[in-house]
């Protein structure tokens, strides 16, 4: 199956890398016109180099999630250039972890800032634009596992992501109740080969979160997944796809886990 989310435009936050770019990706590649967002200049340009060279439509925005006035811009900008908007994916997000004694009340701010009033304020200026053209639309907030199974080290993530879960489920229901077409679901992914799980582990090589460089994803994984091996991005997009495309038409304020069993593991 082909053009599943054709002439739909879509915006994408976090979409420079890991599972936001291929998120784009997939999503340019069905037939969307993609607006990436991101605060990453550089490899937020080279995603949209890529997507036009494959054919496909997208252009990049600076953005940085937690900032009202630049919300206001991007969507402003979206609805000058395209004149609508059908699918929001809240996908920028960080993740830290440590003992809860030890995390610092900015770092704490910091997860919540990104993790969930970026998700606020994208649904909070998004949904305007989505409601304008009357044909409905679909949002995807990026929750996680930890937002649903609960793990020691990660307090401040698992809170922040545990928020988006409800916030998505509440948002659905007013969407429901005002008649207006646009679904909302949260993605929850397991663990997959991105710079959260990096920055969680350390296990990048500057060792930037100034503890003990860990284990490596694969070791860390160890047995905890039942089918075995760690996610791709590239399983999350598709999931975002479905969520994103008609063939979910009737799925609202559900959440789509895709961990290769470990919530239930």
């Amino acid at each position: 199956m082909t053009g599943r989310v054709e002439g739909k435009v879509a915006c994408v936050t976090g979409a420079a890398s890991g599972i936001g770019r291929a998120t784009a990706i997939m999503l340019a590649r069905e037939g969307a016109v993609v607006v990436a967002t991101d605060i990453q200049e550089g490899k937020g340009r080279d995603l949209v180099a890529e997507i036009e060279h494959s054919g496909g439509k997208a252009c990049f925005l600076h953005h940085d999630v937690t900032d009202e006035d630049q919300w206001r811009t991007v969507i402003g900008e979206i609805g000058k250039r395209y004149g609508r908007l059908d699918i929001l994916v809240n996908n920028a997000g960080v993740g830290y972890s440590g003992p809860v004694t030890e995390m610092s009340l900015e770092l704490w701010r910091r997860q919540m800032a990104i993790n969930v009033d970026g998700v606020f304020l994208g649904v909070k200026h998004g949904l305007p634009l989505m409601r304008q053209n009357g044909q409905g639309g679909s949002i995807v907030n990026v929750s996680s596992i930890a937002g649903i199974k609960a793990t020691a080290n990660v307090a401040g993530y698992a809170a922040s992501k545990g928020a988006v879960r409800l916030f998505t489920k509440s948002v659905a229901l007013e969407c429901a109740a005002a008649g207006d077409r646009i679904r909302v679901n949260s993605l929850h992914p397991g663990i997959v080969e991105t710079a959260i799980w990096d920055s969680m582990l350390n296990t990048t090589e500057d060792g930037s979160n100034d503890r003990p460089r860990g284990p490596t994803l694969d070791a860390a994984v160890g047995n905890s997944i039942p089918l075995g091996h760690k996610g791709t991005a590239e399983d999350m997009a598709a999931g975002v796809l479905w969520l994103a495309s008609d063939e979910s038409r009737y799925v609202t304020g559900t959440e789509l886990v895709i961990d290769g069993g470990r919530s239930i593991g």
